[in-house]
């Protein structure tokens, strides 16, 4: 698996505000991390920054190589 390009950092949060994250991300079929960088993404939005969205890795498989015969 390639590395990440995100930048990993530890959070504290009291576990009622986690366990409130938690509920919405299910609900939103996201994992946790990508509900608070939507969280983020948004707060940051109200407050009129906006950050451009960053390419997303490509998923499934790698095109074929098409061969000259």
């Amino acid at each position: 698996m390639p590395p990440s390009h995100k930048k990993a950092f530890a959070l504290r949060l009291d576990p009622v505000l986690y366990e409130m994250v938690e509920r919405i991300a299910a609900r939103e079929l996201r994992s946790v991390n990508a509900e608070m960088e939507c969280l983020l993404r948004e707060a940051l939005a109200r407050r009129g920054i906006r950050l451009p969205q960053t390419e997303r890795p490509k998923r499934g498989r790698p095109p074929r190589k098409v061969e000259d015969q």
